[in-house]
Parts: C-alpha cells; structure tokens; sequence
C-alpha cells in the first residue's frame, strides 16, 4: 500500500477535458494529460483491500492495487510490466473503457473512487514514451500456423497471445487498415488512431503477419484458409446494425450510426470513402435514436460537423443521477452518464419512441412522428403525447444484432446460439473442430475490454487444441525402425 492515509487526504482527480470550443473545432482527443505529480498522488488513494473488487469489475482481472502502488512510488517501469501482464493493449481500454474497475472500488462505497483509468492511461504512455515496449518473440516457434480473422480488438489480442506461445499467426482484416471497432468505429476525439498504428507496429515486429483488404468468405475462401492453417479463430465483431420497424424508414437521410460514424473516420484519416453515398450533419437538423455510448459517438460527431441542431432520443426513462438501489454496488450501476459529447451541446430526450417517417417530394425525410412512452416492458403510449419535430438526416444508434451471417459463416457452418451469435464450448471452440470464436462474434455486443479478455482466453483455446492434436500426432506417427 502506498500511502496508508492517501484516500482521506486526497481528492479524486481525472483527466481534464479540453474546452468546449476548442474541441468541437478539431477531431483530436478531448482529454488533456493528468501532471505525472497529479497521477502519483491519484494512485495515493489505492486502499489496497483486503478484497479488491476492482478485480471484479475489471474483465482482465488487471492487478490494480499493485501498479497503484507502483506508481506511487514512482516505479513506472514496474508498473507497466504489471499492467501488460493481464492487459495486452491499455492505451485502448485507459482511453475508451467506462471503467468498471472504478465502480466496483470499494473506495466508492462512500467517497469517489479511485482514477484508475488516468492512471492505468499514464502509464502505458509512460512505457510507449521510454521506449520499454519492445518486440518479444517467443523462444522458439511450433510449427502450428493460425489463421485470425478480423483485427478488432479480441483478434489483436488473441494473435499477439498466440504468437508468444510460438505459433505462426495471420491476421485478416476485411478493410483497408487494421483495427476493426477501434479504426472505423470509434470517433477520433476517442481513440487517436496514431494510438492503433503505434500498437500494430509492435505486433508486426513481433512477428504477426496482417493482410488487409481480404474478406474471407466473400474474396477468400474459407476452406481454402483451413487448408493452409492448423487452426482459424473468428474475432469479426458482431456488425450487423439493430434496426427499426417504423413506416417512412426507406425514405432518404437515414442511416446506420456505424455508417456515419467510419465515414468521419475515414475523412480524417484522408481515405476515400467506402460508399458513393455520403454522409453529413453539415447544416442539418440531426435526431439520433439511441441513448448509448454510439449515441453519444454521433453526437460528438455531429457537433464538429456543424450541423445546426441535434436532438438524441433514447425509449428508456432517465437514469437516476446517483446508483440506482436496484444496483448496488459493486455491480455496474444504472446511472445517468454524461459523456464529453453532452458537454458540447444537444438535447436528450428521454422515455420517446418513434412511430413514423415523413418524406418530402424529394423523397428525403423530413419530419419525425413519436410518442413519449411508459417504463419498460411495455413502453405503453403516453395518452396526448404525441409530437412531430423537423429533421434532415436520422441516425440509428440502437446498438447490434449478432454477427454477418452471409459469407464466412454461412460457408463454415458453425452453429449459432439462441441470440443468433457463434456458439462455442468453454474452450472458445465452435461446432467445427478447430475453429474458435471470441469477442462480440461469440458474446454479443460488448465493451473493448471484454473484447481483449475474450481474445487472451480464446488464444488458451486454441494453445492447448494444437498441443493435444501434436501429441495425438505423435502417437500415431509410426515408430522407427533401426
């Protein structure tokens, strides 16, 4: 423990913001870096429990209390030796993660918990800035060659655990650039993707081969692959939009969030766009459907792009301002959370469902009929509540159904569970002998933290098939003769 009295004389700090009209001018991070003085004296407020349950929040099971103290004691190096341990990428998850570590800080029972995610941030930047990080190839190689599709974060994480336990790994990614969600999901003012491209470097130095712009199951073959490789895990995300039922949705201007949202990635990254169809609030009144993080991506987004009003309407009531009982902790709580993208401007409209779209002669949208509706299950109509708003472009923020089917997993075959996702075993292996899954393809939509523990524990998946089918191999190999 650092500093025994630390969380009774300190204050809990985060990263500042950047203002408000300086951010909404500019795709960069919105985040300002907490003062190396200001970090250690954060880390000060680690109580060290007896039972962290920060550890339980945490789906990487991330040794808080140790580089806490670490830190503390200005032992950085230490520190991200400790955090790399469970943690392949903590630049990503210090940058986008909500942090369920912190709600489940037993500080947080009756003060502000502790800011691990700055610190957790400090010190990856710290490892990046000094030059710890560096290439670490296995001792020696298998022989066994895996083939890892999609790049996201669990494929990420998955291959470069793989290729330290010395097997031969590929990474296919379908678009341009790697990245997956973190690339074309995620706005810039998030996640910087200067921050991918340092990481992708070092897997490549690593020995991790990446092959862009290679769809299997549509420019690929996946039988083909199956051939060439010992083992295939599938890491490609669950991208098929939720979408709505609602009379007028054909109509023009209204889109999946995602679509928006890669096509912005895609401007600051100066590449051409991957639709003839363009996207942009420039000018226009935006509504988005949805109250969630993707929500909140549009309507950050949205605000740089200058649109001339934005309205984000969610069919669930208000959260409650402080944990809700039905939550206590350490659960994740239900509470009303206000992202950098609601500083900036916009309304939130809560408890609305929309009941139709109407299109001008143009055939665009431009009106949206709704209702204010009663708390879930039912969302009962409230009676005389009705409403109609002007708009130009629609955007659906309503989260994801499942993974593509058509293509690689139709052509595998591999079963699917009950919600439509890859069903595998508690090895992370699918239906078909040596093909795995792990991430928002096997668990459904989810967080990137939860994507990069699926893709370590799937990588033990796959480790431990190839060794068994080595050693049947040896035992049926026939013995030699002298």
């Amino acid at each position: 423990m650092g500093k025994p009295t630390g969380f009774l004389e300190y204050r809990r700090e985060t990263s500042p913001r950047r203002p408000v009209e300086e951010r909404i001018n500019d795709w960069r991070h919105v985040w300002r870096d907490l003062a190396e003085p200001d970090v250690r004296t954060q880390a000060a407020r680690c109580m060290d429990c007896g039972v962290p349950f920060c550890h339980h929040g945490c789906p990487l099971n991330n040794v808080i209390p140790h580089w806490n103290e670490l830190v503390y004691r200005g032992r950085w190096r230490d520190a991200a030796r400790i955090l790399h341990a469970t943690n392949n990428f903590p630049e990503f998850t210090g940058s986008v993660c909500p942090a369920p570590c912190e709600t489940s800080c037993v500080l947080g029972i009756n003060e502000p918990p502790v800011s691990i995610k700055a610190v957790e941030q400090t010190i990856v930047e710290h490892a990046f800035t000094n030059g710890w990080l560096i290439p670490e190839w296995p001792s020696q190689r298998t022989g066994k060659r895996v083939a890892v599709i999609g790049s996201g974060p669990s494929g990420l994480a998955a291959a470069q655990q793989l290729n330290r336990l010395g097997h031969h790994v590929t990474v296919y990614e379908k678009n341009d650039r790697i990245g997956g969600l973190l690339r074309y999901g995620i706005p810039d003012f998030k996640l910087e993707k200067r921050i991918i491209d340092r990481r992708t470097d070092l897997l490549r130095s690593e020995g991790i081969v990446f092959t862009t712009n290679a769809h299997v199951g549509v420019q690929i073959s996946v039988h083909g692959l199956l051939k060439s490789y010992h083992a295939m895990l599938l890491c490609g995300g669950a991208e098929s939009p939720r979408d709505i039922d609602v009379p007028g949705r054909e109509l023009s201007g209204i889109h999946f969030a995602v679509d928006f949202l890669s096509q912005q990635n895609r401007r600051v990254a100066g590449l051409p766009l991957a639709s003839e169809r363009e996207i942009l609030a420039t000018g226009k009144r935006v509504v988005i459907l949805g109250g969630g993080d993707t929500g909140a991506d549009c309507l950050g987004t949205a605000h740089r792009q200058k649109a001339v009003s934005v309205l984000q309407m969610e069919i669930l009531p208000r959260p409650p301002a402080e944990r809700a009982a039905s939550t206590p902790w350490p659960m994740w709580p239900l509470q009303l959370r206000t992202e950098s993208s609601h500083e900036e401007g916009g309304v939130r409209e809560w408890s609305v469902s929309t009941t139709r779209f109407e299109g001008g002669p143009d055939g665009s949208v431009k009106k949206l009929h709704a209702v204010h509706v009663g708390p879930p299950p039912d969302f009962a109509q409230v009676e005389g509540s009705a409403f109609s708003i002007d708009v130009d472009l629609v955007l659906i923020a309503v989260g994801f159904s499942g993974p593509r089917k058509s293509g690689l997993l139709d052509e595998l075959g591999v079963a699917l569970d009950a919600r439509g996702h890859v069903s595998t075993d508690e090895n992370y292996m699918t239906s078909q002998p040596g093909v795995f899954a792990a991430g928002d393809m096997r668990r459904g939509q989810s967080l990137v933290v939860w994507a990069i523990a699926e893709g370590r524990m799937a990588a033990l998946g796959v480790d431990r098939y190839l060794k068994a089918a080595a050693m049947i191999s040896q035992v049926q190999s026939p013995m030699r003769t002298h």
